[in-house]
């Protein structure tokens, strides 16, 4: 198959397009003809050698955790998926942009999805709905979302919207018209935050999912007054060392499931800044880790 591939830890320059061994599922797995893949921040800080104590990759490897295609073999001990399903999902920490990809969490993607679309929504939502989660009922409660225009903060905002949240979300001014598309009431991130959102939840937010690790959490959790009414999906460090929920994106087909009926009730839709091909991965990998990105970034296998 081919796949695009890092051989030493290194810049985005280091991604090189070639051929590669096919993989096969193993029990409880699906294999997938790839139809498009999305970039992650895992992805880069895997392949410029970031996390190499915490996660050591055998090399070459090839980057990507998650994406959509159909399905073309299935591992033993699978059941509710046959050959020929479009589904979208998650596999191990690399692998994903290839032609072919191993899930070990799917769910069948809906109709209102296009291809890029499904690929944008694994990691993405699985994010965003643990985060969710851990903060109990949303209904009739007004959420702020820290970084709300990213992949997973986009995702968080219109799931909440969904499920009956009031949500503000912060962001830079170019994206507020987006996070007004999406749902939610936008206001500028950093200092005097506190003050704005006096302005805009006179009484008072009640809980907070952040998705951006800006060193803001500090901040968010002196606006609930309570560290249990926060969850960080991406300070780690600071929600242990306050005592927030601390949430790590999870391999979970019932949270896929979920995002896929809230697609297919067109309550969700993936958001992606930018696709790019196959042979272009190299500028994906360097645009997503500019950062202040709108949505997912997306490679077209």
């Amino acid at each position: 198959m081919r796949a695009a591939r890092f051989h030493e830890y290194d810049g985005a320059e280091s991604l090189v397009i070639e051929q590669a061994p096919d993989p096969h599922p193993g029990p409880g797995e699906v294999r997938v003809r790839v139809a498009a893949a999305s970039v992650n921040p895992i992805d880069w800080k895997l392949r410029a050698g970031a996390l190499h104590q915490l996660i050591p990759l055998e090399l070459p490897a090839i980057p990507g955790r998650d994406g959509a295609g159909v399905v073309d073999e299935i591992g033993d001990g699978v059941q509710g998926v046959s050959v020929g399903d479009r589904v979208f999902g998650l596999g191990g920490v690399t692998g994903a942009t290839a032609e072919l990809f191993i899930l070990s969490a799917w769910a069948h993607t809906p109709a209102t999805w296009n291809d890029e679309q499904a690929a944008a929504a694994g990691l993405a939502s699985v994010t965003a709905m643990g985060g969710l989660n851990a903060l109990g009922s949303l209904a009739g409660r007004t959420l702020l979302v820290e970084g709300a225009a990213g992949g997973v903060g986009s995702a968080a905002v219109e799931i909440a919207v969904a499920q009956g949240a009031a949500v503000i979300g912060t962001a830079s001014e170019r994206n507020h018209e987006f996070l007004t598309a999406l749902g939610a009431v936008p206001t500028t991130y950093g200092p005097g935050l506190a003050q704005r959102l006096t302005t805009l939840a006179p009484r008072g937010v009640d809980i907070v999912l952040d998705t951006a690790a800006s060193g803001s959490l500090d901040d968010l959790v002196a606006i609930t007054g309570d560290p249990k009414r926060v969850a960080t999906v991406a300070d780690h460090a600071g929600g242990q060392r306050l005592g927030t929920h601390v949430v790590n994106a999870e391999n979970d087909s019932a949270l896929l499931s979920a995002a896929a009926e809230l697609g297919g009730q067109g309550r969700y839709t993936p958001r992606i800044e930018q696709v790019y091909p196959l042979e272009r991965i190299a500028d994906a990998h360097a645009h997503a880790e500019r950062g202040r990105t709108r949505g997912k970034i997306v490679i077209r296998i």
